[in-house]
């Protein structure tokens, strides 16, 4: 079976080594070869047939506490219809009102609201702790939306190196994946206010681990700036391709200034970058967010798998005017990519094809938005699998009645511009001379 080849060839000290490795570029690891985290379960809830489980570990040296007599616990939920190996994962980050256990609770007094925790059917959950306010883990490591100016206490959480919540969450992922057999190219991440900053900046980072991340409300996005380097042109070191990104932020909440910087860091980089915005306030409960914006939860980026290739649109003609900086109430409701969707055909050692188009007007069923039948933009393709490219390689390519030549980057990266894209399926191929 593939996911058994998979994952026989992924063990826990394999995984937090290759997490650490690409978090810092190769320069150092985060983990001693002697370390094994050790989770302990203390409860177990048997919560409307679903079995619902409390660890706690104390940390490992090389996280960088400091302390090492405090204990952090997180929680796992198995799928509504039991364990089962090879299933995806589901990891929610919670807000600065509240905990890990706190939100567990809640997801269990209030099982039918929809919103950032409520974890998929047949997917298993997972609920870390960021600790209160005052905390090392407070903002999962990051800089908050408060605090655009690097002051001198905020040197170390502005660079570029894991802080030792941002260390410790990603092993107990890796801790997870372990334990239950998940799906290693079916793990997502997601969180809502200050956990939708910590999304940003531990899941952007991190390509080697998620296959998409979805941030509510993100409380900043100066984490992720810097986690990615975006005030350079090119990372100092190189990354993995981010995860595919979607955003939903309100021009009236006070908390999403500055998100005009992420957009165009990301727009320069080519990276994955969904956004959806409105005047919905600060808000988490999905009826209110479709009340300002019907086009926030109609991409399923659960289905998105980290073995196979996406693309990222840019420049595209049919990408709303963004209400940043500004954030005056009176701006327009938009979005930015929520209209295309693929599908992976081939990916060869000599041969790639992927299916574009645009979502129709019937799928969408939006009374918002006038849905396009047609856009233009310049398309990127990233996570690639066997068709390797290398820097500066000549690519040829077609799509419909059009075709060319193009120019790999530095990195190894193709970029075909201007490509126009019909709610029709037609195959964009890549072809090696």
């Amino acid at each position: 079976m593939r996911y058994s080849r998979q994952f026989k060839c992924c063990s826990i000290l394999y995984v937090l080594f290759a997490s650490a490795f690409f978090a810092l570029g190769g320069a150092e690891s985060s983990y001693a070869q002697n370390e094994i985290l050790e989770p302990r379960k203390t409860t177990e809830y048997d919560y409307r047939g679903t079995k619902c489980f409390r660890f706690e570990h104390s940390p490992l040296p090389s996280w960088g506490y400091g302390d090492n007599s405090r204990k952090d616990y997180f929680y796992v939920s198995e799928p509504t219809d039991g364990p089962h190996e090879g299933r995806p994962l589901y990891v929610a980050l919670h807000s600065a009102g509240g905990s890990g256990e706190e939100e567990f609770e809640w997801r269990k007094a209030h099982p039918d609201v929809h919103n950032i925790y409520a974890v998929p059917d047949g997917f298993y959950g997972m609920f870390p702790d960021c600790g209160k306010g005052g905390s090392p883990d407070w903002w999962y490591g990051g800089r908050k939306a408060t605090e655009p100016e690097i002051t001198p206490e905020l040197v170390k959480r502005s660079g570029v190196a894991l802080e030792p919540v941002e260390k410790r969450i990603l092993a107990e992922v890796a801790w997870v994946i372990e334990k239950y057999k998940i799906d290693p190219n079916r793990v997502y991440l997601c969180g809502n206010s200050m956990g939708g900053s910590g999304t940003l900046g531990l899941g952007l980072r991190h390509g080697d681990v998620f296959a998409a991340v979805k941030a509510n409300v993100p409380a900043g996005i100066w984490h992720a700036y810097d986690r990615l380097q975006l005030a350079e042109n090119r990372p100092a070191n190189e990354l993995p391709d981010p995860p595919v990104c979607l955003d939903y932020s309100a021009q009236n909440d006070s908390w999403s200034f500055g998100h005009e910087v992420l957009f165009e860091g990301m727009e320069r980089r080519k990276y994955s970058y969904i956004a959806y915005w409105g005047n919905f306030g600060h808000e988490n409960l999905d009826e209110n967010v479709a009340k300002v914006n019907d086009l926030f939860n109609t991409f399923d980026w659960t289905n998105v798998r980290k073995n196979e290739a996406y693309p990222v649109f840019t420049n595209v003609s049919t990408d709303d005017r963004i209400p940043w900086p500004s954030g005056a109430d009176g701006a327009s409701v938009g979005q930015r990519g929520a209209y295309f969707r693929w599908t992976n055909k081939t990916d060869s050692k000599v041969l790639f094809e992927m299916e574009l188009r645009l979502a129709s007007a019937d799928e969408l069923k939006s009374v918002i938005f006038e849905v396009p039948t047609t856009s233009q933009a310049d398309v990127t393709l990233r996570r690639l699998q066997l068709f390797h490219i290398d820097p500066n390689e000549h690519i040829l390519w077609s799509f419909g009645d059009s075709s060319g030549e193009a120019v790999a980057d530095e990195t190894g990266i193709v970029t075909i511009p201007g490509l126009t894209v019909l709610t029709e399926s037609r195959v964009l191929t890549l072809r090696k001379h």
